[in-house]
């Protein structure tokens, strides 16, 4: 089946991105609002996109029934601060509780019982057992369609905690250590990365567009 995503209404487009841009990363987004009111939140559309200088991304999908921005949107374009907490398994639980739909002077910090630390450059607090944690500054909050407010932000500093470092001069870490997980294609899906496989890159064989005429 082939599907018009100009055709589409949002929950269809949304069912067919969501379950096949699959394992996404997951980002544990902490932010302050301009009054000091903390706030964390998980999202999936998410990534980095580029290292010079080191930039991520966050698509941040608006309040469906208001088509106001929600708490992270709000807090991100106000101060232009965020931090990027990485998810492992072991925070699972925790970070599906700052998903709830709460009152916008609710601290969700509070409401799921995390465990913070002070950032260096930025306002809000990184998740102090979070494998990676990275602080963002706003370059641009980008308006695209009605619902959906994409974010490109630089990173300033990253925090990585000290065992998933192998060898801190040649700065090999153990990604697999971190039991990183990601989310798929339905509702309260996610997905662990224990199970990888490796393919190194191959060198260009001009051999191979004769074999193939």
């Amino acid at each position: 089946m082939q599907f018009d995503m100009r055709e589409l209404p949002m929950a269809t487009r949304y069912k067919i991105v969501n379950s096949t841009v699959t394992p996404r990363p997951i980002a544990w987004v902490t932010s302050q609002s301009a009054a000091g009111v903390r706030n964390a939140a998980p999202y999936s559309f998410f990534n980095a996109v580029g290292i010079e200088p080191p930039l991520i991304v966050l698509g941040l999908l608006k309040n469906p029934a208001t088509r106001g921005i929600k708490d992270t949107g709000t807090n991100i374009i106000e101060t232009g601060e965020f931090v990027v907490n990485l998810v492992c398994e072991g925070d699972a639980e925790k970070m599906n509780q700052c998903s709830v739909d709460a009152p916008f002077d609710v601290d969700e910090i509070a409401y799921a019982g995390l465990e913070t630390l002070p950032s260096e450059l930025v306002a809000p607090p990184r998740i102090a057992t979070a494998p990676v944690s990275f602080e963002c500054r706003k370059i641009a909050a980008l308006d695209v369609g009605t619902l959906q407010t994409v974010v490109i932000a630089e990173i300033l500093m990253a925090h990585i905690r000290d065992e998933f470092i192998t060898d801190p001069k040649r700065l090999y870490l153990d990604t697999p250590a971190m039991k990183l997980i990601g989310r798929t294609h339905g509702s309260g899906w996610y997905a662990r990365t224990s199970d990888q496989f490796q393919m190194e890159r191959p060198v260009f064989d001009p051999g191979r567009l004769t074999t193939n005429d």
